[in-house]
């Protein structure tokens, strides 16, 4: 089996053991999600959910965020961990949306690389969650399952993962195929225990227990 004709077939198999799997943070606009991603950094997705509420019901908007003091901010956010580097990106952050994109959360990636605290991970998940476009997010889990899978080869810099991805999932597949990893990750192919593989979905094809 080719690793084109592999991650076909993964993608089939999660499609139907997480049909309705979706980011994992939760967000009404596009701006929250780039500060929900941000704290997120080393920290649980359930835990930013909790947060962020009382951020946004301080600071509701991009423009009163951009004018929040680092320290208002860290304050509320402290919780999610290294608070003074992720309340200064989030105010630089706010402030370039505010005084380059009209307050607006821009769909072009290269755009999106040019905000403070923004990453590829971060850049890919806006575009493929916000915008609908062609995404890969490479997060912790997603390079994990791949090395395991055998979909890439002992590769486990982000951006090179990404890179290898992009050659054997369709564009159209990637966005929702990271989410079903995290997923998967999360219940199934763990990283703090032994994985389940006897409850996997995808034990016969996974390259960990072909070898």
């Amino acid at each position: 089996m080719t690793k084109e004709d592999l991650a076909l077939e993964v993608i089939r198999r999660l499609k139907d053991e997480y049909p309705d799997a979706g980011c994992t943070l939760d967000y009404e606009e596009a701006w929250k999600l780039l500060v929900s991603v941000r704290l997120a950094a080393q920290c649980t997705d359930a835990r930013v959910n909790v947060v962020v509420p009382k951020l946004y019901e301080r600071f509701p908007s991009v423009e009163a965020l951009a004018e929040a003091q680092v320290e208002e901010i860290e304050e509320i956010v402290k919780p999610c961990g290294l608070g003074h580097s992720k309340a200064r990106d989030i105010s630089a952050c706010m402030k370039m949306l505010r005084d380059e994109f009209g307050g607006k959360v821009p769909d072009d990636f290269r755009a999106l690389l040019k905000l403070p605290g923004v990453g590829r991970k971060s850049a890919n998940l806006i575009m493929g969650d916000v915008f609908g476009k062609p995404a890969i997010v490479t997060d912790t889990h997603c390079i994990r399952l791949v090395n395991r899978m055998g979909l890439v080869d002992g590769v486990k810099e982000p951006a090179k993962v990404e890179k290898e991805l992009w050659k054997i999932i369709p564009p159209e597949e990637g966005s929702d195929f990271c989410h079903r990893l995290v997923y998967h990750g999360r219940e199934v192919c763990t990283a703090r225990t032994k994985p389940y593989c006897d409850r996997c979905c995808l034990e016969d094809i996974c390259r960990k227990n072909l070898e």
